[in-house]
């Protein structure tokens, strides 16, 4: 499998690589996913507790089971919002902490050295700033680039509906599709900031990115689309199936929270696939540059 892991691999190789590895190191990895996020999804279940939600249920005894459905996820509580909140700051500071020790731990499997999940968690750790300034980095271009635009398509919109109310309404929703693919692209472009964060390569790591995924774009936002269409089904139908029984209650809550740990795992095990896909391709190309300067010379 280490071989595997520092290897260029077409589409369909990254994703069998990423379920492998995630099946195989399945209990090391959720581990370090219960340690960093567990607490907080805890903390979460506590505020909305405290907040008055039901733990099973939170529904009126009357009605048919659609509309004691429908009418517990309408008493939601400014409390409970802040819980959700605070909750979602903490997973976006610590989560990113859990990716990164996951990160280490398959680059210790590329190289076929021996680790503990202590000692990757410790590597992670100290790893913390540069991972935090690097991702607000990211967050502040990805914004910019999401509500600059959004902002002009919405100017854009409201002027040609008020002019030709079809065409404007058309036009405005075509130019927000096609602006969000384009930043998905652009920020494929830049996602790999992350890994080159963590493994100490370079900090923020934006230009290393861009050389990392020319060439690649496609297969790589291809790939990305394929994880956010599985993990948006996975949570849907948690939330679908479980919804009905449970309503807006605290166990739903933490049912979609322990099959964010799932997702969260697989993701990290398969951004590090690509990581290093892209490394090796990358490596391998620097090196036939410098034999071709060689020969040159």
């Amino acid at each position: 499998m280490e071989s595997k892991i520092d290897t260029p691999k077409g589409f369909g190789q990254i994703l069998d690589l990423t379920f492998s590895i995630s099946r195989k190191k399945f209990s090391e990895f959720i581990l370090i996913m219960l340690i960093f996020l567990g607490p907080i999804f805890v903390l979460q279940a506590v505020l909305e507790l405290a907040s008055g939600v039901g733990f099973f249920r939170e529904v009126q005894a009357e009605g048919a089971w659609y509309d004691r459905t429908l009418d517990s996820f309408d008493e939601i509580s400014t409390m409970r919002d802040v819980a959700i909140g605070f909750s979602a700051l903490l997973s976006l500071i610590f989560g990113p902490i859990a990716g990164a020790a996951i990160i280490l731990a398959v680059n210790h499997m590329r190289k076929g050295e021996e680790y503990t999940v202590g000692s990757v968690i410790k590597s992670a750790f100290s790893r913390f700033w540069p991972i935090f300034g690097s991702n607000i980095l990211f967050y502040l271009i990805a914004g910019g680039l999401y509500f600059i635009p959004l902002i002009s398509i919405i100017f854009l919109g409201v002027l040609g509906a008020a002019i030709f109310p079809v065409a404007g309404i058309i036009v405005a929703v075509f130019l927000f599709l096609v602006t969000l693919f384009g930043l998905g692209l652009f920020l494929t472009r830049l996602s790999f900031y992350f890994g080159s964060v963590v493994l100490k390569e370079e900090t923020p790591g934006i230009s290393r990115s861009w050389k990392l995924t020319k060439g690649r774009l496609w297969p790589t936002f291809g790939i990305y689309v394929v994880f956010t269409l599985i993990f948006t089904c996975i949570t849907m139908a948690l939330e679908f199936s479980f919804g009905l029984m449970l309503g807006n209650s605290v166990l739903l809550a933490m049912i979609v929270n322990v099959g964010t740990l799932f997702t969260s795992l697989i993701f990290a095990v398969g951004y590090a696939v690509m990581y290093f896909d892209l490394k090796a391709r990358h490596d391998a190309d620097d090196l036939k540059e410098m034999i071709g300067d060689y020969q040159t010379t």
